[in-house]
């Protein structure tokens, strides 16, 4: 195929903003098919067309829109000449093998000098795809869906809508950064809110050289499949182990669990800062582990001012689990590793502590050295997609 028709919905609905939203969501588009030779991109009412240089593999370009946020539905599309007699060639010609109960054809004239209206088109068009297929019209609930656009310059037709993931262009919304672990939760929680248009800084807390290097491997796969959605991402990999040695030496058992937490918000909030991003994410459900009581939720987000966004608060771990499933995040996040919440936890933590009770804790902590330590000893790694391949090789790249 050389070309896609790409619908929006909630983007249509922004009224004044919706330039805005357009061009940005344009802008993620063209960046998610940059090494695919794409011509250009222009915009229809309430939707874009997409037109490569070449023919390129159905299932590459099906992979790249689909992972597009801001996109409602798309349909794969051919270029051809502005004439009614070819339109009809090569529409009979594609739905070949086919096979098809009902059907309706759906032009939108984009060209109101040509020669035909969008309802003679349609009639024409209609007509010979009845006759060669044997099908019924059915304009409400139709089987088989052709779309054609007549343009100025071009005519476009294609198959059927497939779907996309919805929501709002990354970086329409800001910038967030992201607590991220290997496990299930918080690499959904990153993806809901890159779909609410946020652009995602991930922030990685280990252990090593106290465990070994499974979780940092296992965030590194994550960081890199959700880079298909926002392109550009950047890692942060802050040593945790000997915070928290230093903490188990000063703390009673029960509360360690809450103030790792709210040294881990302390310090992902200073890198926050620093990124210029606006709220902090977390993948905590309620009442799903200690830490995520009410009570000790309240005290942990006590050690910070930014905002904490939790997009999974009300979810339960198979609706999680499942999301995981849709996204891709599943297989990873299911590999076995030594996640740094699991050292040093004690059998029985609280799971309603009292903010007098930790500060006074925390009084027996150097707090500013600890933060400092995590910050000085922290790495970043940088991400992109689409990885750019040799031109021979356009049309092969996933």
């Amino acid at each position: 195929m050389d070309s896609v028709l790409i619908r929006y919905h909630e983007i249509a609905l922004k009224k004044g903003n919706r330039a805005y939203f357009t061009e940005m969501l344009k802008r993620n588009i063209l960046a998610s098919v940059k090494d695919l030779g794409a011509k250009e991109i222009r915009s229809l009412h309430a939707r874009l067309l997409l037109t490569f240089r070449n023919e390129i593999a159905p299932e590459v370009i099906v992979k790249r829109i689909s992972s597009v946020f801001g996109i409602a539905n798309f349909s794969l599309v051919r270029r051809t000449e502005r004439d009614i007699d070819e339109l009809r060639r090569q529409i009979l010609t594609g739905i070949n093998g086919s096979q098809f109960a009902s059907f309706r054809i759906d032009t939108q004239r984009g060209d109101k000098n040509f020669a035909l209206n969008s309802v003679e088109i349609n009639r024409q068009l209609g007509a010979a795809v009845q006759e060669k297929s044997g099908a019924r019209v059915d304009l409400t609930n139709p089987e088989f869906t052709v779309f054609v656009e007549v343009l100025p310059n071009d005519a476009f037709f294609g198959f059927n809508k497939l779907p996309g993931p919805g929501g709002l262009p990354v970086g329409a919304s800001g910038r967030l950064v992201s607590l991220i672990s290997g496990g299930f939760d918080s690499p959904v929680a990153a993806y809901r809110m890159m779909q609410r248009g946020c652009r995602v800084i991930f922030v990685h807390f280990h252990s090593a050289p106290y465990q070994d290097k499974t979780s940092q491997d296992k965030v590194r796969e994550l960081v890199k499949l959700l880079t298909r959605h926002q392109f550009q991402s950047r890692l942060y990999m802050v040593p945790f182990g000997e915070i928290q040695r230093q903490i188990v030496a000063a703390v009673a058992r029960p509360l360690r669990v809450v103030l790792y937490r709210r040294m881990m918000l302390r310090i992902a909030e200073k890198i926050a800062r620093s990124e210029k991003a606006k709220a902090l994410v977390t993948g905590e459900s309620l009442g799903q582990v200690a830490s995520q009581t009410l009570e000790n939720m309240t005290v942990i987000q006590q050690a910070v001012t930014m905002p904490i966004l939790r997009p999974l608060v009300g979810m339960d771990k198979q609706e999680i689990v499942d999301q995981a499933r849709r996204i891709g995040t599943f297989d990873i996040s299911s590999v076995p590793d030594q996640d740094c919440c699991q050292l040093f936890v004690p059998k029985h933590p609280s799971t309603k502590a009292r903010f007098d009770e930790v500060a006074a804790d925390e009084t027996k902590l150097d707090v500013n050295e600890l933060v400092g330590y995590g910050l000085e000893n922290a790495s970043d790694e940088e991400f992109s997609f689409p990885q750019l391949t040799a031109p021979n090789e356009v049309g092969k790249s996933q």
